[in-house]
């Protein structure tokens, strides 16, 4: 295990008990958030006949409902930092439920757009945020356990909604289909129902007091002011005016924290995160597509999501369990790295493999890849600012996320529509993943480096041996330099005979 971790949330976390049960429900609601998009995809084809859409059309229909949902972070932190994170995600599954239930009724691409992508969209991006954050204020010394093991319901959720979506299209159609599924994402409420609250519970109320406090004081200043004069009315109304614009961001900084672009770790993932995510994506939702352009039937195409998901399965709580040894969380960072550049390398050598079984063997590699990345994703952004500013954090980063989340998948769409192959786009996904990868790793040295030179620097201010030795130093310089030989005794002789005229003059 690691060595103990630091909490700053007020509370030390149970590190289990109910936490398992909130683990069990976030990866419900992590797996229908991340596999949803995934899964989707089996219906493109047919969507793509009954409207005459490019494959570039098509694929906004994911990209969209990717972008909600990391474009919602913001309002899904501050709906938690107000609400809590049990009727956020009950709220988000029954926006899950309406919009497939709507999408089965679309007439047009421009309605699924709206029912698919923004609807249920934002009710996975209300899933997924309070998810993670409840997770980071549940668990501290097995934190990377529990996100693996909550992380590691994607894979499960594909690996049965994969075959299940083909089985439903080919018995019920695309509609009939997207009405059940609008049945099965209802079940995001339940989960939410785990998530009871932790922590500190008078907080809210302080809060309030605080706030009344405040309002009284306000009352109060405002009464005095009216009834001085209207010279002295002036600065009062300048100081009232600062005073309400101090709290109006006092307010926004409760909810989101943009102090944290002030953090050079924060800024590193930020930016390295923001790179990746062009080229994540958009692999999965091309994967079967691919298979099936390439000749392979579709429960073969389909069957590939579930090859990727088994692994993927195991490969989460797998990652978590390293990422919490002694060896591995002080420098989780690196690894973190590694695990984006291994899933870019991947990419670059799909377009190797011509036939079913070369498929297989990529799916096998990348299912392994992508599950590493999953795995740390949240863990290394709580390392980086704490499980106390994680919520802000989670909020801040994926709505920077979300435009290339929007723009990763029709890229490649575009591509494959300009080229007529698939291979280009693959090529395009894994050079933007290994950059990514490179930059984190290289930063995060850089960084890591300076916050050694810091810690050094501050343990020298604060130690008071340094102080005194420092002092000593000094003294002993100085007595040094100052000589005491016969150069000073005739000042020694002046100074005397000076004493002996002043007593004198007393004396007298």
């Amino acid at each position: 295990m690691s060595p103990p971790v630091p909490s700053d949330l007020g509370y030390v976390p149970p590190d289990g008990g109910w936490g398992w049960a909130v683990v069990f429900g976030a990866s419900i609601s992590v797996g229908f958030a991340y596999t949803f998009p995934k899964a989707f995809t089996i219906y493109f084809k047919e969507i793509q006949a009954v409207y005459s859409i490019s494959y570039s059309q098509i694929a906004w229909i994911t990209s969209i409902m990717c972008a909600t949902t990391y474009g919602g972070g913001p309002i899904s932190s501050i709906l938690v930092n107000r609400y809590g994170s049990r009727p956020v995600v009950m709220f988000g599954g029954l926006l899950c439920g309406i919009g497939m239930v709507s999408a089965a009724f679309c007439t047009s691409i421009l309605q699924l757009y709206i029912c698919v992508g923004f609807i249920t969209g934002l009710g996975l991006a209300l899933n997924l945020q309070p998810s993670v954050i409840m997770i980071g204020k549940y668990f501290l010394k097995r934190r990377p356990i529990a996100n693996g093991l909550a992380m590691a319901g994607s894979p499960v959720m594909l690996c049965t909604l994969a075959p299940l979506n083909q089985f439903l299209f080919d018995n019920f159609g695309w509609r009939g289909s997207f009405l059940i599924l609008g049945a099965i994402l209802l079940n995001c409420c339940v989960a939410g129902a785990l998530f009871r609250p932790i922590g500190a519970a008078t907080a809210p109320v302080k809060a309030q007091v605080t706030e009344e406090g405040k309002d009284a004081l306000k009352e109060e200043v405002t009464k005095v002011a009216m009834e001085m004069s209207s010279t002295t009315n002036i600065p009062t109304e300048v100081k009232m005016e600062e005073e309400e614009e101090k709290d109006c961001c006092e307010k926004i900084n409760q909810y989101l924290d943009f102090s944290l672009f002030k953090h050079r770790g924060f800024l590193i993932y930020l930016i390295g995160n923001v790179l990746m995510f062009l080229g994540f994506f958009a692999p999965i939702v091309f994967l079967a597509p691919y298979a099936k352009h390439i000749g392979i039937d579709e429960y073969s195409a389909a069957f590939l999501l579930s090859i990727l998901a088994i692994v993927d399965m195991f490969a989460r709580p797998a990652t978590g369990i390293i990422a919490n040894s002694k060896w591995v969380r002080p420098r989780i960072q690196y690894f973190f790295s590694f695990s984006i550049a291994f899933n870019g390398t991947c990419h670059l050598l799909c377009p190797l493999a011509s036939g079913y079984t070369g498929l297989v063997v990529y799916s096998v590699f990348f299912g392994l890849a992508f599950g590493m990345v999953c795995a740390m994703l949240f863990e290394t952004l709580m390392d980086l600012v704490g499980a106390a500013r994680f919520t802000s954090a989670v909020g801040l980063v994926t709505i920077a996320e979300c435009c290339t989340i929007l723009l990763g998948p029709p890229i490649g769409g575009i591509l494959i529509d300009t080229f007529g192959d698939y291979k280009y786009m693959f090529i395009k996904c894994g050079a933007v993943m290994v950059l990514a990868g490179t930059f984190l790793f290289i930063m995060n040295y850089y960084n890591y480096r300076l916050l050694d030179k810091e810690k050094k620097r501050k343990a020298k201010e604060e130690d008071p041996k340094s102080v005194r030795t420092e002092n000593e130093g000094r003294n002993n310089w100085n007595k040094e330099t100052t000589p005491d030989g016969p150069e000073l005794e005739p000042l020694k002789e002046e100074q005397e005979e000076v004493k002996k005229e002043v007593n004198g003059t007393n004396e007298v």
